[in-house]
C-alpha cells in the first residue's frame, strides 16, 4: 500500500512559477515509478510527466516540455514537479501516482496509487 500527499498548489499569476511536490509512505520508496497528471474542470486526467525509479528517465506531455521539471529524492520519498513560465492553460488540480515496479507509465490506467490533488490556478 502506497499513500501519496501532493502540495505546493496555489495561485500563480501567468509566466510565474509553483513547485509541487508529493510525499510517498512506502518502505521502497526507490522500487516506485512515479507520475503527474492534470485535471481540468470538465476535462479528463491526462498526463503531464513520469520519472523512473532512479530518476535517470523522465517523460512529459508535449504540453509542459521544457517548462516542467520532475525530480525525485529517493532518501526523502518525495517526487517533484517544478512549474515555469505557467499560463492559464495550466490551470487544473495536479495528481501524484504511483506503481510499483516497472521503467516508467503515461496513461492513468497504469498506475495503482494516486493522491487526493492539489488545485494550481493561474490568473492572466
Amino acid at each position: 500500500q502506497v499513500q501519496l500527499v501532493e502540495s505546493g498548489g496555489g495561485l500563480v499569476q501567468a509566466g510565474g512559477s509553483l513547485r509541487l511536490s508529493c510525499a510517498a509512505s512506502a518502505r521502497t520508496f526507490s522500487l516506485i515509478a512515479m507520475g503527474w497528471f492534470r485535471q481540468a474542470p470538465g476535462k479528463e486526467r491526462d498526463f503531464v510527466a513520469a520519472i523512473t525509479r532512479s530518476g535517470g528517465s523522465t517523460y512529459y506531455a508535449d504540453s509542459v516540455k521544457g517548462r516542467f521539471t520532475v525530480s525525485r529524492d529517493n532518501a526523502k520519498n518525495t517526487v517533484f514537479l517544478q512549474m515555469n513560465s505557467l499560463q492559464p492553460e495550466d490551470t487544473a488540480v495536479y495528481y501524484c501516482a504511483a506503481r510499483v515496479g516497472g521503467a516508467y507509465y503515461l496513461r492513468v490506467d497504469d498506475y495503482n496509487y494516486w493522491g487526493q490533488g492539489t488545485q494550481v490556478t493561474v490568473s492572466s
